[in-house]
């Protein structure tokens, strides 16, 4: 059992004080991005994004430049190609981002199997390492929560318009093409900025898991885009609280309170139901 004094001592540490920011800002990030993309079923973009990621990773050891600068420009250019794709194929979304992660995450495996001194690294790459995070990190992740909020704020009306069809926001004056590139560049952006915190293989959790367990407990969308990301950030804390503590992988750790928090809502919800058809 861990007592007080072992989460003071924890608690004291910069890395971990760092871990802890990081983790809050990540969360809600993933959390409030993961809302809209759950209604709007691009849950498998976050994912499909997640392992094609790690040819961009690839790419910035072979160059000898630092992944984390590779990643956004690749999580971009893979946001862009996709589009393309969907648009110009008449293929459906699904496939496509199946063919092209696949792909990618071959090319991947070919490419980390002829850098021999960065195969102990694998490890983290998958699984990410939070607890590695610098202020700088914080900087960039805090950066990208304000823009996200503020052009989610300003385009707010036509954000729920798509999300409830493509073709009555076009009929009200939504210019949805713009809208829906813009989101989904700004979400290929938060992937590769989230990748470092929680790995290549659990970022589509740390965007879906939140957003479906609000979706759960409220039905009114301005509460349930809050409690979305309410949920990332505090099942972050939480996580990454209790990886200090056991000395566990951080990123699974976060995904396993998201996993716990997931259930107690459903439990809630069908509590509530169960309680609406007894009275």
């Amino acid at each position: 059992m861990v007592d007080a004094s072992g989460v003071a001592a924890v608690l004291t540490q910069p890395f971990m004080q760092r871990a802890l920011v990081g983790g809050l800002l990540t969360g809600g990030l993933g959390g409030l991005l993961g809302s809209f993309a759950v209604l709007r079923q691009l849950s498998f973009f976050s994912d499909a994004l997640g392992h094609s990621a790690l040819l961009g990773i690839s790419i910035g050891i072979l160059l000898g430049v630092n992944p984390t600068l590779v990643l956004i420009p690749f999580a971009v250019l893979f946001a862009l190609l996709v589009n393309q794709l969907v648009a110009r194929s008449g293929l459906p979304a699904d496939a496509l981002l199946n063919i092209v992660y696949s792909s990618s995450l071959a090319f991947a495996v070919v490419a980390l199997s002829l850098v021999e001194t960065y195969r102990g690294g694998i490890q983290q790459l998958l699984f990410g390492d939070i607890l590695g995070i610098s202020w700088s990190d914080l900087g960039v992740i805090a950066l990208l929560l304000v823009a996200a909020t503020v052009y989610l704020g300003l385009s707010l009306r036509a954000q729920v318009l798509l999300t409830l069809s493509d073709d009555l926001a076009g009929a009200l004056g939504v210019r949805a093409n713009r809208h829906r590139l813009a989101f989904i560049i700004l979400l290929a952006v938060v992937v590769a900025v989230s990748i470092k915190a929680v790995g290549v293989l659990l970022i589509s959790a740390f965007v879906v898991i939140p957003a479906c367990a609000a979706r759960l407990l409220s039905r009114r969308f301005p509460v349930y885009v809050l409690i979305s990301a309410g949920l990332g950030g505090s099942c972050a804390l939480l996580g990454l609280l209790g990886s200090g503590l056991t000395n566990l992988p951080s990123g699974p750790c976060v995904v396993i309170v998201q996993f716990s928090g997931f259930l107690l809502a459903l439990a809630l919800t069908s509590r509530r139901r169960f309680a609406a058809a007894s009275s």
